[in-house]
């Protein structure tokens, strides 16, 4: 699927009864091609290879479709239609995280943690941590053709033990100990990132759009 031309952007307004907050931009979109679990228990690791970063995606109810610079569109894993698909009954078929969270688990774990290795497919650059409770009213993405796509259930992205081990940079089959269990809850109530589902669209959104809180009026 080819992508259009950018337009201007629109100004902060309402929409569908709410007050809007800006956040930030996006910073980065991207798909994830495979499972980032790779191998099998008790080895099993955390691997960012599938996690492809591309200018624009296509984004919908169904899920996320990533647009390359160059080559055919890829359909992220978490979409309905993939033929290996991880969605989970539709709550998890996008997924958003932020730059302010990234800052604060590199400060905690190292600069190996870049934004988006954790896999979301939107990063949004803001200011500060965004909390689930901001969350509550969605999150809304003005697109550069003046649509709003409305992003609403968003959820904290429960942390994998593979991704903290990862975080710690525990060597493969090197046995747990006390800083795993840290990491863990360092990682929860959405420092890890946020499930979400899509209820418009499907639309393109692009690198650079503006993203808000939706607050009710």
């Amino acid at each position: 699927m080819a992508l259009s031309r950018r337009g201007a952007t629109m100004s902060a307004g309402r929409a569908r009864g709410t007050r809007m907050e800006c956040i930030g931009r996006i910073a980065r979109l991207q798909v994830q091609r495979a499972s980032l679990k790779v191998g099998d228990k008790p080895r099993r690791r955390y691997e960012p290879a599938p996690l492809l970063s591309v200018p624009g995606v296509t984004l919908g109810p169904a899920g996320v479709v990533g647009h390359p610079a160059a080559g055919e569109s890829v359909m992220d894993v978490h979409h309905r239609e993939h033929p290996a698909s991880k969605n989970v009954r539709g709550t998890n078929g996008v997924s958003i995280g932020f730059t302010a969270h990234y800052a604060a688990m590199r400060a905690k774990f190292g600069d190996h943690l870049w934004d988006g290795i954790a896999g979301e497919n939107l990063i949004v650059e803001t200011a500060g941590r965004i909390e689930a409770l901001d969350l509550a009213g969605g999150v809304l993405i003005e697109t550069a053709e003046g649509r709003r796509l409305h992003l609403t259930d968003l959820a904290p992205a429960e942390p994998c033990v593979e991704f903290s081990r990862y975080a710690l940079r525990y060597a493969d089959g090197a046995p747990a100990d006390d800083r795993l269990g840290a990491a863990l809850a360092f990682l929860r109530h959405g420092t890890r990132g946020f499930y979400a589902r899509c209820q418009d669209g499907p639309a393109e959104v692009y690198v650079g759009d503006r993203v808000y809180l939706a607050r009710p009026e």
